[in-house]
């Protein structure tokens, strides 16, 4: 029965088994959003509820301010008044209240025993009881229902005053929202604020709250919105067409789009360029857009490949042709040394074979650099002073002149890497200073330091009694120090000058 029934749906078109399998998926779905919608449309009606609630409470509030604000106004405009003692109390104490907004100009003022002094504002007296003491202060309704009376002590006196209904109205009024009635007691006398009328469907839900320091009980009714049976249809059916929706498309693209591109995606990355070709997996689905995307891969990467492939080619080419082009650079300049040796020995004076030696010697130092720049391409990590210095001493000590054949170079070298136009200056650099010395105190030795004093620049150091900067006088002596103050310049460092000691910061690479 079972293979019956998987045949009559394998036949079923692809639409009615979508709708099939979205209908037996989505139902438990449903159960559970709409107990979810359930609560919380309780949550809702909990929120709106305990909103009107705070809307009554603020109604008693703003009674309580406006009966708390004539109290305080009342004191302190009686307690001004009497502590006088003049001929018209009441207008003394109308003077006060002149500057103070929103309070009743309705009042009596009484002695300490009770005996009436004067009233303003058309008030009718009350009873002289109860007496109050100074700072206290009695509340009551007036037995008319129209007013509230409040009663303040102060020394020597009292005051009594009405708050008028339609000041008590407004300020509740003012608080807005669902309150409906107000209803104000004081155990015998009832004041309505705000009545409810008729005409209002909505059914009231009343609070009492304590106003007056609990002389007087509020009784506040306000209507509490609810979500009605339209409102849970609205609220549910976006939420549940968002998740059939949502469920829907994820399905879909789940088949359809995630999983062959995952495919393509796992082929795409076990591919190692030189090792294997792209394997792509043949069948992806029915999209056809992913699979002209498949195919749109395997050509690119076939033609990375051949790019990388012309790539190689050209760059081993470069290199064959750079290396070529230092070697016979440096071929050129050891010929060019070699002419100026030849020539040098059949100078006839000294100062021109001393001239050929000296243009011999720089000619060879730019011959070496070349050659260790040459030595140094295949691994690109710049030109490696330690052999060039190494080299280059050795190279000045073979070539000096006969009185300085004895002449010591002592080296004390880090090994650290530079750029062929540092190296080119620090070669110069090492070859003037030692020239100078070979000429002028071929007795001393040169010392010769180089170490690296943080990860981008190293410190070169010449050491000999010959270095005196405040020397002054000789005219071979000023041209030394404008050559070495130049070469200093192209490494973008001062040359630092000291007694038997020459110094210069020059930038090298970082360790390896």
């Amino acid at each position: 029965m079972l293979n019956a029934a998987l045949r009559r749906f394998a036949i079923l078109p692809t639409a009615a088994k979508l709708l099939l399998i979205l209908t037996a998926l989505l139902l438990p779905i449903g159960i559970a959003l709409t107990w979810l919608g359930e609560s919380g449309i309780h949550e809702a009606n909990s929120a709106l509820y305990g909103r009107s609630q705070d809307q009554a409470k603020s109604t008693a509030n703003a009674i309580e301010s406006l009966i708390a604000r004539n109290a305080l106004a009342l004191r302190v405009a009686a307690a001004g008044a009497v502590r006088d003692g003049g001929s018209d109390p009441c207008g003394t104490a109308l003077r006060s209240l002149a500057t103070a907004p929103a309070i009743t100009r309705r009042f009596s003022l009484r002695d300490a025993d009770g005996k009436l002094l004067c009233t303003a504002g058309g008030f009718e007296p009350k009873d002289q009881s109860p007496l109050v003491g100074p700072g206290d202060v009695r509340t009551w309704i007036d037995p008319n229902g129209m007013d509230i009376d409040i009663r303040v002590g102060v020394v020597e006196g009292m005051a009594t005053a009405s708050i008028p209904i339609d000041e008590v109205r407004a300020v509740a009024l003012a608080q807005g929202g669902d309150v409906r009635s107000a209803t104000l007691t004081d155990g015998r006398n009832e004041l309505t604020v705000m009545a409810h009328g008729s005409d209002t469907r909505d059914p009231l839900t009343y609070v009492d709250l304590p106003v007056a320091n609990g002389a007087i009980t509020s009784r506040v009714g306000f209507a509490v919105h609810r979500i009605t049976t339209l409102d849970r249809v609205i609220l549910l059916l976006p939420v549940l067409m968002w998740i059939l929706a949502a469920l829907v498309t994820w399905v879909l693209v789940s088949r359809l789009l995630i999983r062959p591109l995952k495919r393509l995606q796992r082929a795409v990355i076990a591919y190692k360029p030189g090792e294997s070709g792209l394997d792509l997996p043949r069948r992806l689905g029915p999209s056809t857009e992913i699979q002209a995307l498949r195919d749109a891969f395997g050509r690119a990467v076939s033609r990375v490949e051949e790019s990388e492939r012309e790539m190689t080619d050209a760059l081993v080419g470069q290199r064959r042709l750079v290396r070529e082009v230092h070697h016979r650079v440096k071929n050129n300049l050891q010929v060019v040394a070699s002419l100026l040796n030849i020539h040098g020995r059949s100078a006839e004076t000294p100062d021109a074979r001393a001239a050929y030696a000296g243009i011999g010697r720089r000619v060879g130092a730019l011959s070496i650099v070349h050659r260790n720049h040459f030595a140094e391409m295949e691994e690109n990590r710049g030109i490696a002073l330690r052999p060039l210095l190494s080299e280059l001493a050795a190279e000045l000590r073979a070539g000096a002149p006969e009185p300085a054949r004895r002449l010591a170079i002592d080296l004390e070298l880090d090994t650290v890497n530079t750029t062929q136009d540092v190296a080119v200056a620090v070669a110069f650099l090492v070859t003037e200073i030692v020239e100078f010395a070979m000429l002028n105190l071929p007795q001393e030795p040169v010392e010769i330091s180089l170490r690296r004093t943080s990860e981008l620049t190293g410190r070169l150091t010449l050491s000999s009694p010959v270095l005196v900067p405040e020397e002054e006088g000789k005219q071979e002596k000023a041209q030394f120090e404008r050559i070495v103050a130049g070469l200093a310049k192209q490494l973008r460092s001062p040359l630092e000058r000291k007694l038997g000691r020459y110094s210069v910061d020059l930038p090298v690479f970082p360790a390896q």
